[in-house]
């Protein structure tokens, strides 16, 4: 492990890896443009309450959660090319069904399609990211956290604007960036010859000895990760389902609301310098990055609660959800590529799935609970989530110290940036 992070440090990132960064840059973009604006979607154009975004947020999280597992899983039987660009170009015109979609069912049915097919990409990505660029793969994880981000900044302040002009035109720009990307993916994969695809695949193309019930006793890659990654995101729904309808209750604008996604977009990208001094001193391995990241969550949830009636503390509320978010985000799927090897991308959709029983939980709970009692209650709830969190990964972390001694190697590299 040493000699690889020697190697590590001193090789830089592949120039092809800059093209593919772009061009998932772009994406996020698109990406974007529509899911901040799921629960004023619902209420304002739709007529319906904020339960009922909540059901609609609870189907997508639904659809993600199988899409994940799915993805995943067919990773090593049809390979990357197949799979990452099939699932696009059907996420695609999926998001262009969108612009017909003026009824209440027909809305929920366009956005859980649409959530299952991302979803499917997703762990295929990761997957074709760590093994096409095995020796660098922390440092590009976290490279295209930062670059996805800076695309979420520039599409959520393009959310409001193009929302406030027409609905279906962000629909229509946010298939288009799909599209592109799928179309990119297509020409980038043609420059690998087909034994490199099948060599990438892992999974069970490397390790056919391996069932998916033999792969999925090995709780500790996935189990805990996948928990406390659950209670984080069932936390974040505090977002859509109370930030959200607090502020449009309150007569502001959706532009408002997606400014706060601008303020983390923008400080994920300006705050490297923060999380590389904490990662040097603080949270030397990527497990204990996952603890210190429901800590800071938890503590801005707290501060949310104290402070939501004014917009500035909401902000910095954001601002301290946003360092928790820049600590979990690229050390998941790091530990796990890390530690799962060639199985990584089955692994990544089964703690992804698990991940997002928090984002299927989150919308429905917490969008009655608006309807009823306002937004503290919400905060709570999120504050307890997190302390859950913390736990979770506590025992990730002591239960299997091979895996985290391993992954330490994995996490000085990422410190370096």
């Amino acid at each position: 492990m040493n000699g690889l992070r020697r190697q590590n440090h001193a090789q830089p990132l592949p120039k092809e890896s800059y093209a593919f960064v772009l061009a998932s840059l772009v994406n996020s973009v698109g990406s974007a443009l529509i899911w901040p604006l799921t629960t004023i979607y619902v209420h304002n154009v739709l007529h319906r309450n904020y339960a009922d975004a909540g059901v609609a947020l609870f189907f997508q999280s639904l659809a993600s959660i199988v899409g994940q597992v799915i993805g995943g899983s067919l990773y090593a039987s049809l390979g990357p090319r197949k799979l990452i660009i099939g699932s696009l170009v059907l996420t695609g015109c999926a998001q262009w069904t969108l612009i017909l979609a003026h009824t209440w069912p027909t809305y929920v049915c366009a956005m859980t399609a649409n959530a299952f097919l991302i979803a499917i990409t997703m762990p295929a990505v990761n997957g074709f990211v760590g093994q096409r660029w095995k020796t660098v793969s922390t440092r590009l994880f976290n490279v295209m956290y930062v670059s996805n981000n800076v695309g979420v900044a520039i599409g959520t302040t393009l959310a409001g604007i193009l929302a406030s002009i027409s609905f279906s035109l962000t629909f229509f720009i946010n298939g288009v960036s799909t599209l592109l990307f799928a179309a990119f993916l297509t020409i980038f994969m043609r420059r690998f010859a087909n034994d490199e695809l099948e060599e990438w695949r892992g999974g069970f193309g490397a390790t056919r000895q391996d069932s998916p019930a033999r792969l999925l006793s090995r709780y500790h890659l996935y189990a805990w990760i996948g928990i406390g990654s659950m209670l984080v995101n069932l936390a974040t729904s505090t977002w859509n389902s109370g930030v959200a309808p607090y502020l449009n209750q309150a007569g502001q604008p959706p532009a408002v609301y997606s400014l706060l996604w601008t303020v983390n977009g923008i400080l994920i990208l300006v705050g490297q310098p923060v999380i590389g001094f904490l990662n040097r001193r603080l949270t030397q391995s990527l497990a204990s990055r996952l603890t210190a990241s429901a800590v800071l969550y938890g503590c801005a949830y707290v501060m949310i609660w104290a402070t939501h009636a004014t917009y500035a503390l909401l902000v910095v509320g954001m601002v301290v959800a946003t360092f928790g978010e820049m600590l979990m985000a690229p050390a998941i799927p790091a530990l796990i590529t890390d530690t799962a090897r060639n199985n990584a991308a089955f692994y990544l959709g089964v703690s992804g799935g698990i991940g997002s029983i928090g984002r299927l939980i989150g919308p429905v709970l917490f969008g009655t609970l608006f309807d009823h009692a306002g937004l503290p209650p919400i905060l709570w709830i999120a504050v307890g989530a997190c302390a859950g969190a913390v736990i979770a990964f506590i025992v990730q972390q002591r239960q299997d110290g091979n895996v985290s001694h391993a992954a330490s190697g994995k996490a000085d590299e990422m410190s370096s940036l």
